[in-house]
Order: structure tokens, then C-alpha cells, then sequence
């Protein structure tokens, strides 16, 4: 069984339900590693830009970058002449060196070229405590939340012997066509949250906060045209003709599974002595392998619980 993500309880008065929070999608993109043409690997390193790249900056003792092309008040701020290989920290660092964690801090653009720079403590001292309960607040219906407002969806599972609370929250659910909306912190970050119900279970959806949704004003620019009572009808017998009920396993991402065709054909043969070593066997065709292959790749997820970074 998957590891679960969170384990609290879920409340509405003064009903407290244990419960675990399991991802309920897997993702399953494919994802490369980065190689030269010689076959060796090729990793990211943390440097610093040169001095001399106009997109460097350096921090004042005030926090305030200052332009590369700013030797004088530079050599100010940091205490150093222009060719000088200390960092602001006092870190010293080859010209593009690679830096280690610790000496690096954060900063946010408050303008164009302009930012403000925090200490990883100052950051740390303002992180949410993890939450042991999500208190449903409000109840509302499910059709009153525009789909963009979800996020990711997680499983809801009860946890020592609360199977009864748990029915209890997911018939009700059902039966007044309401979701519960809460707030909670996974891991270090804030989450609104609608718990709903499906036939059988729980699941929880993480929500966009109201000022992360853009406004559709802000993008969508319509002219007023007039759409006459035929046109409608048309276009209503036009939908019926394709409507269907909703099959997800008839909708493939051909992109990927042509990656994976291509990956199964590149596999390296095995060596000579293997083959000694083994029984002869006939070839897979293109499609057997592409499976062991996808099977290979969502055990390796499984074990190691988390998946390889996209590239770029």
C-alpha cells in the first residue's frame, strides 16, 4: 500500500474523524535524464553569475541589489574590489564556482531588477505549523465551485476503526449533494480544501485560493455578436451526435506511448556473457516490452516514493 501524504483527523461539529490522505493521481509523464553525446551524465551545479553579466546582482548591507556595472558601490556593499572571489556571505568561491546550500538565500522581485532578499530562517520563522485536524467550515454544493478552482485530488481513508464517523460523513455528503470546505497544512504550505463524496468513499480536493484564479475579464475580450435560435439548434444536434457517457480509458496520450515505443526499441542488448550465461529466449515483441517497461517504471515510483525531476 501507498505511503500516506498526511494523517490527521476530519471534523464537522463535534464529530472527529481519523483519517489518511493518499494521492489519487499518478502522473505519467516520461522523463529523461541529461547525457552528452559521449554517454556521460549531466548534472546541474549552483553557481553564481560572472560580475560582469549584466543580469548579476549583488545585496547591499540594506538588501537592495546593486548593478554589476556599479564597481564603486560594490566594493561598498560587499567590502571587496571588483576581482575579489568573496562572496556577500564571506564564502570563498571560485569566479561561476559551484556554491555550497548554505550559502544561499532568497530573493523576491519586488520590480524589474529590484528584489528583496530573506534569510532561510527568516523564511523558516514564518512557516505554518502542520495540521492535526481539517474543520470543515461550510458546507456548499459541489456545483457551485468552478473546476478551476481544484487543484489536486487526494483519497480519503479512515484510520483506527472510525469506519463508522467516516460512512457516517460520506453518506451525508451524498445525500445533500453539499462538499465540505476546510483549510489545512500539508507539509509546510497552506491548503483551502473541499472534502466530497463519491458512491463509495471520501476524497479530498485541494483548492486555488480566491486571489490565485485570474479573471477571465482580464484575458477574454468578446464582441457582441448575435447567435440566432437555428444556429443554436444545429449546434445542439451537432453535440448530441457525439455525445457519450464519459470512458477516461478511451482518451491515450499517443505522444507518450510513441515515446515509449521509441525508448523499447533503444534498449541495450545484453552483453555476450549474459547471454551465456542464460537461456535462450525469443524476442519481445515492441508492445510486451512497452508494458514490462511502464510496469518497471510504476514499481521504481512506488518504492522510492517520489518521482525522478522533469528535465529543464
Amino acid at each position: 500500500m501507498r505511503r500516506a501524504v498526511w494523517t490527521g483527523a476530519v471534523s464537522f461539529g463535534l464529530v472527529s474523524i481519523p483519517v489518511a490522505l493518499y494521492p489519487a493521481t499518478s502522473p505519467k509523464d516520461v522523463r529523461f535524464h541529461l547525457f552528452d553525446r559521449q554517454g556521460r551524465r549531466v548534472r546541474y551545479r549552483r553557481v553564481a553569475e560572472d560580475r560582469d553579466d549584466e543580469r548579476g546582482y549583488q545585496l547591499e548591507p540594506t538588501g537592495q541589489p546593486v548593478r554589476p556595472d556599479e564597481p564603486e558601490a560594490l566594493s561598498e556593499a560587499v567590502g571587496a574590489t571588483p576581482d575579489s572571489r568573496t562572496s556577500p556571505t564571506g564564502c570563498e568561491t571560485e569566479r561561476n564556482g559551484e556554491l555550497a546550500f548554505s550559502d544561499l538565500v532568497r530573493g523576491y522581485e519586488v520590480e524589474p531588477g529590484r528584489f528583496a532578499m530573506l534569510e532561510p530562517e527568516e523564511i523558516e520563522a514564518t512557516r505554518p505549523e502542520r495540521s492535526a485536524t481539517i474543520e470543515l467550515e461550510d458546507f456548499v454544493e459541489l456545483h457551485d465551485i468552478d473546476p478551476v478552482y481544484f487543484e489536486k485530488t487526494y483519497h480519503v481513508a479512515p484510520r483506527g476503526g472510525a469506519a463508522k464517523p467516516y460512512r457516517l460523513l460520506q453518506r451525508t455528503l451524498d445525500r445533500t449533494h453539499r462538499v465540505g470546505i476546510g483549510r489545512f497544512v500539508l507539509r509546510t504550505k497552506p491548503h483551502l480544501v473541499a472534502v466530497r463524496a463519491t458512491s463509495e468513499t471520501l476524497v479530498l480536493e485541494t483548492l486555488y485560493f480566491g486571489d490565485e484564479v485570474r479573471s477571465a475579464s482580464e484575458v477574454v475580450q468578446i464582441a457582441d455578436e448575435t447567435v440566432t435560435d437555428r444556429e443554436l439548434l444545429l449546434a445542439e444536434q451537432l453535440v448530441e451526435i457525439y455525445a457519450t457517457a464519459w470512458d477516461p480509458d478511451r482518451y491515450a496520450d499517443d505522444y507518450r506511448e510513441g515515446l515509449l515505443r521509441i525508448i523499447a526499441e533503444k534498449i541495450p542488448a545484453a552483453s555476450s556473457d549474459t547471454k551465456d550465461r542464460e537461456e535462450p529466449t525469443t524476442t519481445p515483441r515492441v508492445e510486451e516490452l512497452m508494458a514490462a517497461l511502464k510496469r518497471s517504471v510504476e514499481d521504481a515510483k512506488a518504492s522510492r516514493g517520489t518521482a525522478t525531476r522533469h528535465v529543464g
